[in-house]
């Protein structure tokens, strides 16, 4: 917009997107990337979800046998809990504690199945209604603000991007099952950037001491640009796609199904184990399990 200064700008796209009375005049200042981010994971799935008939929902996808309606309703689920933490932290713990209780129950697939019960066309309108109402909410939030979790608090920006990574990560299985190929863009830094954050946490649930030093990593962004993360100098290495580095954190392919270039003890072991998700130790899916379904 001509006269319009950058921060102006932003201000008035923020506020056509959330509406002006939400927004304070300073917001440009604090305006989080990782809520778009977390945005354009979810409309990236959603244009493939959307041409689903009623039969296709219920499409047996390579991660544990889980439908396509059991991933929505996951991400659905985890995307209301987040959103409740930021809107009513009392009610979120209230929910923490039904959550805790129905795992010890019946599992987390109980508890998510008990509370969101909508399927197909219905809960793909209530989660793409939810993640939409979200963004602006969130984009507003100070990155560095504190959120109740099931587990430790954690920052809204950590917020925003473990819920970009599991709406990312749980995409692969459907875009796999579905045969396409799953867009991929540079806003999977904040996946790598979380990868590289559970360094250490991927040790631990695993019951394994914590490696003094972290790999050296040099990962190419889908657009081409060159990412570097960890020491200058060291024997352990880890070379090769961003997108397939994150694959492997978020143990949606196995190391071997992936043409990193890993060099050393250190590195070798992390790929082995990596997990930047919360929760139990999880085994990585087995070399060949989980891939792009060809078009018969």
């Amino acid at each position: 917009m001509l006269g319009v200064s950058l921060e102006q700008s932003c201000y008035f796209h923020m506020a056509a997107r959330v509406g002006i009375s939400k927004l304070a005049p300073n917001t440009c200042e604090r305006l989080m990337q990782q809520a778009h981010d977390f945005r354009a994971e979810c409309d990236a799935l959603a244009r493939v979800l959307q041409p689903l008939s009623a039969d296709d929902w219920e499409t047996p996808t390579q991660f544990k046998g889980w439908t396509i309606n059991d991933v929505i309703v996951h991400l659905h689920f985890w995307n209301r809990a987040a959103d409740l933490s930021l809107q009513d932290p009392t009610a979120f713990r209230d929910l923490a504690e039904k959550v805790m209780a129905g795992m010890a129950q019946g599992g987390m697939r109980t508890v998510e199945n008990r509370m969101i019960t909508e399927r197909g066309t219905e809960l793909f309108d209530a989660w793409q209604t939810l993640y939409r109402d979200m963004e602006g909410r969130w984009a507003a939030q100070d990155p560095k603000a504190r959120m109740v979790w099931v587990g430790p608090d954690m920052s809204a920006r950590s917020m925003m991007t473990a819920r970009q990574m599991e709406t990312w990560a749980h995409g692969q299985e459907i875009f796999d099952v579905l045969g396409q190929e799953q867009p991929q863009t540079d806003r999977i830094r904040n996946v790598v950037i979380l990868g590289v954050n559970t360094f250490g946490w991927s040790h631990q649930v695993h019951g394994l001491p914590v490696p003094d030093a972290m790999p050296r990593l040099v990962l190419t962004a889908p657009s081409g640009e060159i990412w570097t993360f960890g020491p200058d100098a060291g024997s352990d290495t880890i070379e090769g796609s961003a997108v397939e580095f994150t694959q492997v954190v978020a143990q949606t392919r196995n190391i071997a199904d992936t043409q990193l270039r890993v060099v050393g003890d250190v590195a070798s072991r992390w790929m082995a184990i990596a997990q930047c998700f919360a929760g139990q130790p999880e085994t990585p899916p087995a070399p060949g399990a989980r891939f792009r379904i060809s078009a018969p």
